[in-house]
């Protein structure tokens, strides 16, 4: 993976992911800048939609490489994820080499072979074959069992599995790995412990401006900060789903698709979908702060340049 002309220090890091129209900080820069050197997973932890899959997009982008992704959810096991046999294939195989009068030995000698694999994300990243490794991105770990964390100590571990029929594979280049989190529960340190971590907060006003403005192609100054400022003063109050980044720039895109110049309280109601996206945070957002001529007043403020 490594290269003398890729991530020569922190800063070359934070300067090629604003290049690519990621804005962060120093901190998250320097755990990318370790990863990548140490040949480390990445373990990012943070609420939903503040960018820790977009990292990893970003980081295959940059390092001009293959993103190999492996989404988890509930009841994900270590078939789905790391290979399966192509039974049909199989099949096929079996009754011509049977009309063929082949013995059983070298049947079983032909179907299982690397040709008759399904290979499910884990196994692509591990035998990966391009010039440069890839980037593997096991996102949203917290919604798979336990049970497939302990399976994935090994190959974190290792970066080589054991099939049966045909032995150990190895990693001809390790790849790079970023595993995410939204903390619906928490993960086990046995994990942890392989990884480097990093949690990414929601962007403080400046930061997030900048997002927008890197982002959002065509937006009016002006909407940008409202649309900024707006977001912060919806964040804190307490929802089910506190909007985060992903959310200010559908909503900062679709104002512009709307040929908004400035946030009025028209299109906020017209657009809130775009921000809240349970029906009791939007009665929640209706009958509090929106309900407040005051505190609509003070969400709507019309900010000077370089106020937000």
């Amino acid at each position: 993976m490594n290269s003398a002309d890729n991530f020569s220090s922190f800063e070359d890091v934070l300067e090629k992911l604003s290049e690519h129209s990621y804005i962060t900080d120093r901190p998250l820069a320097t755990a990318l800048y370790l990863a990548y050197h140490l040949n480390k997973p990445i373990f990012l932890e943070g609420e939903p939609g503040v960018g820790k899959t977009e990292v990893a997009l970003v980081l295959a982008d940059i390092l001009a490489t293959r993103l190999i992704r492996l989404q988890c959810y509930e009841g994900l096991d270590a078939a789905t994820a790391l290979y399966e046999w192509n039974y049909t294939k199989q099949l096929l195989r079996i009754k011509m080499e049977e009309q063929c009068q082949t013995s059983p030995e070298d049947i079983g000698n032909a179907i299982f072979t690397e040709s008759y694999l399904i290979k499910r994300p884990l196994l692509e990243a591990i035998q990966s074959a391009d010039r440069r490794a890839p980037v593997l991105l096991i996102d949203e770990l917290d919604r798979a069992d336990e049970e497939f964390e302990a399976f994935l100590l090994e190959i974190l571990s290792d970066f080589q599995i054991s099939i049966p029929e045909i032995g150990t594979l190895r990693a001809t280049h390790k790849p790079l790995v970023v595993v995410t989190s939204n903390r619906t529960r928490d993960v086990h340190d046995a994990l942890k412990r392989r990884c480097l971590y990093h949690w990414i907060d929601y962007p403080d006003r400046e930061k997030e401006l900048e997002i927008v403005r890197a982002k959002v192609s065509g937006i009016e100054a002006t909407l940008a900060e409202q649309v900024v400022h707006f977001m912060h003063g919806v964040r804190s109050q307490d929802f089910m789903k506190t909007p985060g980044v992903s959310e200010t720039l559908h909503w900062a895109e679709a104002l512009v698709k709307l040929h908004a110049a400035a946030l009025d309280e028209d299109i906020v109601e017209q657009t809130l979908g775009c921000i809240l996206k349970y029906k009791e945070d939007l009665d929640q957002f209706r009958s509090g702060i929106w309900s407040d001529p005051r505190q609509r007043e003070v969400l709507l403020a019309d900010l000077p340049p370089g106020m937000c």
